[in-house]
């Protein structure tokens, strides 16, 4: 294909944007490399080849994880009705495309200055040890910016159709100029330059120069980066094996404490709070972000016209009927340590687990003004284990697949109370049985209503619904939508996997009424469109 060529001013002067109110190391062209001339200043400036801004809110409410509870209900907006309506989003927001295309393009441009003072300073001699970790962790940061902005912006990977998707470009060398022109390229190349970047670093990976490692690239949160970038780039083998070094012979040991999490006081947050504290060894990776996700998936009212309610709880994912039955035992006894939280009122319907605290910055204490933020575990030990399920199922491993979900499962329920033990036998007997979303029934003509398991149409070969590979994939899929609630990944399953997605209105009774949009298989809106200004600019949109 004709590669789409574009004048990248529009991504330069986005960096100048973004950095200005915070950074006056890029407001001039050229930069001023004499300032990154030694350790302590090349260390600082990879603080900023983080972004603070993230894609959560973006791609959950892109995904399977709300409803629509109608237009009587006052709490929305327009830019989060073009979201959720996989609309051209033109509406400006702290979490629109935009600023995160922004945000992870100002973080590759301070990773590509470090890079570049780092070989500078390799020229004039061999690197220290904290350099040679500090370079790696520039790569890392790199690959990752361009990980997030490839699977938001583009079709999924796949073999099939990868060489000639559009990609994103991919910066490699610092700006110094206003005008430089750049490829878009394809969606094979932006992988194969994530996957040179990661080979490049992985081997000089440490955290011993850093003062805070749980915000930094350490080799744990490297190794669970690599896992999910090579289950997406279809190297299941390679996924696994990270993912292994990452979680160790004693994966138990480094899980989420959900039993801990009971004992705490059940207010949200405590709860909260604890689930991103940084001492804890689940929580391989943490950022920050200008975010409303804490309020949107938390005990409040904003944006609640499309929101994770009782139906989607009760029929799809934390209080469904599921392998291990129901979010109670015949007793009554909850299955969780740490329960579903359930809100109900006028215009609010939410079903939730509390995980993203909602922080706000202040910058007018007396107006009462400022930004609302969160902190997200990016990386965490449960979903690594998750991921190597995958791995496993894909190569046909089903005995190591099924322990790590057994692993995952007795670990956020009660395992004395659920008393259960997952085999490949186990899992297929149980998922072969269920209907699948969607289908059409007499009771149902219109195929509004869902279950736990869906229609799984990837570009990669899977054996046929109902084998043993197909349920065992039903249960991984299940049990990480359940872990990854509220964290924005259930959208990148739903594009590898070419899941479905119905828009349906919710009734009074909070049942689905009527389907208001379908999200094919094929559907172009699942590559996000690229931001208007950039667009404007002269880049290729993604066709619709």
């Amino acid at each position: 294909m004709t590669k789409p060529i574009f004048r990248f001013a529009l991504v330069c002067c986005a960096f100048c944007a973004a950095l200005s109110s915070c950074d006056s190391y890029l407001d001039t062209l050229p930069d001023n490399r004499a300032e990154l001339d030694t350790e302590d200043n090349i260390e600082k400036m990879l603080v900023s080849a983080y972004p603070t801004t993230d894609y959560m809110l973006l791609t959950e409410f892109m995904s399977d994880n709300v409803d629509d509870y109608g237009e009587n209900n006052p709490n929305a907006d327009r830019f989060i009705e073009q979201v959720y309506g996989w609309e051209d989003v033109t509406e400006s927001d702290n979490e629109s495309p935009e600023m995160v295309w922004q945000g992870a393009y100002s973080a590759i441009a301070h990773a590509n200055h470090a890079l570049e003072a780092i070989a500078e300073l390799e020229a004039r001699g061999s690197l220290s040890s904290n350099m040679r970790q500090a370079k790696a962790e520039a790569l890392l940061c790199r690959a990752y910016n361009h990980f997030v902005l490839v699977n938001l912006f583009c079709q999924n990977y796949n073999r099939q159709t990868s060489e000639t998707d559009l990609g994103i470009p991919y910066v490699t060398k610092p700006e110094t100029k206003v005008g430089t022109t750049y490829e878009r390229g394809t969606v094979a190349e932006v992988y194969r330059q994530i996957d040179s970047d990661l080979q490049a670093a992985l081997p000089d990976v440490g955290d011993s120069y850093q003062t805070v490692p749980k915000y930094h690239f350490t080799p744990s949160s490297a190794y669970a980066f690599a896992c999910r970038f090579y289950l997406f780039y279809e190297q299941w083998d390679r996924a696994a094996r990270y993912a292994s070094l990452c979680l160790g012979s004693e994966p138990q040991s480094i899980l989420r404490d959900w039993s801990y999490v009971a004992s705490l006081t059940q207010q949200v947050t405590a709860i909260t709070q604890h689930y991103i504290d940084a001492t804890l060894n689940c929580n391989l990776l943490l950022m920050t972000g200008y975010s409303k996700m804490g309020l949107a998936f938390g005990p409040y009212s904003i944006y609640s016209r499309y929101a994770h309610g009782s139906y989607l709880a009760t029929q799809e994912d934390g209080n469904a009927v599921n392998i291990w039955g129901g979010p109670q035992n015949s007793s009554g006894t909850s299955v969780y340590y740490s329960n579903m939280k359930v809100y109900t009122a006028t215009n609010l319907d939410k079903t939730i687990f509390w995980k993203l605290p909602y922080l706000f910055e202040y910058k007018d204490p007396i107006a009462g003004t400022g930004y609302y933020h969160t902190v997200f575990p990016t990386f965490t030990t449960d979903e690594c284990l998750l991921n190597r399920a995958e791995a496993y199922t894909m190569m046909h491993r089903y005995d190591e697949a099924a322990s790590d979900l057994n692993l995952w499962m007795n670990n956020i329920l009660k395992a004395d109370v659920v008393n259960l033990t997952l085999t490949p036998d186990t899992i297929q007997r149980f998922y072969s049985k269920v209907r699948y979303s969607y289908d059409p029934t007499e009771a149902d003509p219109q195929g509004l209503h869902s279950t736990v398991k869906k229609h799984l149409h990837p570009a990669f070969s899977i054996d046929a619904e109902g084998s043993m590979q197909e349920c065992m994939l039903q249960c991984v899929l299940g049990f990480r939508r359940i872990e990854t609630l509220q964290m924005g990944l259930r959208w990148f399953d739903i594009k590898r996997y070419g899941i479905e997605v119905k828009r349906r209105v919710m009734n009074a009774a909070g049942n689905p009424e009527r389907q208001t949009d379908l999200l094919s298989t094929s559907d172009l809106r699942r590559a996000m469109q690229l931001p208007l200004k950039t667009r404007q600019a002269g880049m290729e949109g993604n066709p619709r």
